[in-house]
């Protein structure tokens, strides 16, 4: 039975990446590289060049792939998803089809596995019967507190992750993901911000302060920031002030 790994990178820097990943890719025969156009080159080139730097076997093999995009404006969310999955299935399936009977191949996903990433979920839907063995990685979350210098909880006080589109009344210290909407400008400008972007790269950039006074320079540094990269992953922490 072929064995997949699916290895957690960090966010970008090469330090990011554990020993168990590093172990992992120099055991895999072919490592996968996501490929989602010109515009996002450098998640494939963060990817090579982890590659480059860890991966100790000669000229190990890679095999590049594109990710198609997902239909943004389906009405119904979930069954958008759904046929997105569906579709990275079906190309998944090709992908291991030239992993070697008793191989290993790998996925290099960014962050951790776990976390907001349907690599996971993907490989559910393959129908060749695979070992997959999930190697955690550093989260945005983890990259964004420790560039900051702040801990995550407040003492025995919980901590909501949530997705932009599901951002409502504050209520706890919550850490909102994927929010190409920038929902934090319709949140309580009384809340303290921690935000960041291209967290553990060479382009990180972090913004932090009450949200009424920093709001509008976070909106401003994102959009500005996307439009030169092409691109751009994001995260943060909202807390009621102490």
């Amino acid at each position: 039975m072929k064995t997949i790994y699916v290895v957690g990178i960090g966010t970008g820097s090469a330090e990011h990446v554990t020993v168990a990943a590093i172990d992992a890719l120099n055991r895999a025969d072919v490592l996968f590289i996501p490929d989602k156009g010109a515009n996002k080159s450098d998640l494939a080139d963060v990817r090579r060049s982890i590659i480059a730097r860890h991966v100790f076997r000669p000229d190990p093999r890679q095999i590049g792939y594109a990710v198609p995009r997902r239909d943004a404006q389906s009405a119904d969310y979930g069954e958008g998803v759904a046929d997105w999955h569906r579709t990275l299935a079906d190309i998944y399936a090709m992908l291991i089809s030239d992993v070697p009977e008793n191989g290993i191949g790998a996925f290099l996903v960014w962050g951790d596995p776990g976390l907001y990433d349907s690599t996971l979920r993907i490989l559910d839907h393959v129908a060749e019967p695979i070992r997959v063995e999930v190697i955690p990685g550093i989260t945005a979350i983890q990259a964004l507190t420790a560039a900051h210098g702040i801990a995550l909880n407040r003492i025995g006080e919980p901590v909501l992750i949530t997705p932009g589109r599901k951002l409502g009344a504050i209520t706890t210290d919550t850490v909102v993901m994927l929010d190409g909407q920038m929902a934090f400008r319709d949140a309580d400008p009384n809340l303290e911000i921690f935000w960041g972007a291209y967290l553990g790269t060479p382009d990180q950039i972090l913004v932090a302060g009450r949200l009424g006074d920093v709001c509008e320079t976070i909106a401003n540094t994102r959009t500005l920031a996307r439009e030169r990269h092409g691109w751009i992953m994001d995260t943060y922490l909202l807390r009621k002030p102490e």
